[in-house]
């Protein structure tokens, strides 16, 4: 079996879904390259001007890796033969329609274009934290409720538009706020480690496990990756909440 290439065109929250996806794949047996191209806070016109420029404006980072090495989409495009192309929509506009075209078009357009070979996928992304300070969280009331049925409107008219598959990310970690041990309200603890981007260890397990189900069909209750953080030096997943969440995304 060959390798599996992921290209993520994206900003912070696909930083967090690719960072233990090679690792977690590799745990089941599949070979992947994923990269990463990130620029913070990077909305679907920003993608679309930088194609247009050619921007060389993007850190490529690999299997988790940042690197020192900043690239232009059509750069990485041609690189390789890529499997699987990944996108979604800045977070804090995730919920407005307008915001999305006519630069999802023109990206379907583009990818369908440039890398044929290649299935082009949209990650639905996550609503805040009930608690977030996110400046633009105002925009959506501040309620985690409206902001998650706003973005569900949009991700789903535009991937029905388009013909496109849905990674459900969003849709996980809101069943997951559920739960007694992830509601923040019932004095649970938070997915998020900031009000909005995902938890090092166990939101970003989260992510790295729905992309490598969805893309890659693992079955993760034959899975045992166990993520551990470079930025939570000497912090150990506990096993009882990584269950919970291979559960959660396995069973969805």
């Amino acid at each position: 079996m060959g390798i599996t290439k992921i290209l993520a065109i994206g900003n912070s929250f696909s930083e967090d879904s690719t960072y233990y996806l090679h690792d977690l794949a590799a745990a089941s047996g599949i070979e992947t390259k994923v990269v990463n191209l990130y620029i913070g806070g990077c909305p679907l016109e920003r993608h679309w001007s930088n194609i247009e420029q050619n921007e060389p404006a993007y850190q490529y980072q690999i299997n988790g890796v940042k690197t020192e090495r900043y690239v232009s989409i059509a750069e990485i495009l041609a690189e390789d033969e890529w499997d699987y192309v990944v996108t979604h929509q800045a977070s804090h506009d995730s919920g407005w329609i307008q915001t999305y075209e006519p630069f999802m078009e023109l990206l379907v357009n583009y990818i369908h274009q440039y890398a044929p070979q290649a299935e082009f996928v949209i990650q639905k992304t996550w609503a805040y934290e009930v608690d977030s300070k996110h400046d633009r969280f105002m925009r959506y009331h501040r309620s985690q409720e409206f902001m998650y049925t706003q973005l569900c409107n949009c991700y789903e008219t535009i991937a029905k538009k388009y013909d496109l598959r849905l990674i459900p990310s969003g849709d996980i970690i809101q069943g997951l706020r559920r739960t007694d041990t992830f509601n923040v309200k019932k004095g649970g603890m938070s997915i998020c480690r900031d009000g909005f981007h995902m938890h090092h260890l166990y939101g970003r397990y989260l992510l790295a496990a729905a992309w490598a189900k969805y893309l890659l069909g693992v079955d993760l209750s034959k899975n045992d990756f166990m993520p551990v953080s470079e930025y939570l030096p000497g912090v150990q997943a506990d096993p009882e909440l990584v269950a919970i969440i291979r559960d959660a995304v396995n069973n969805h």
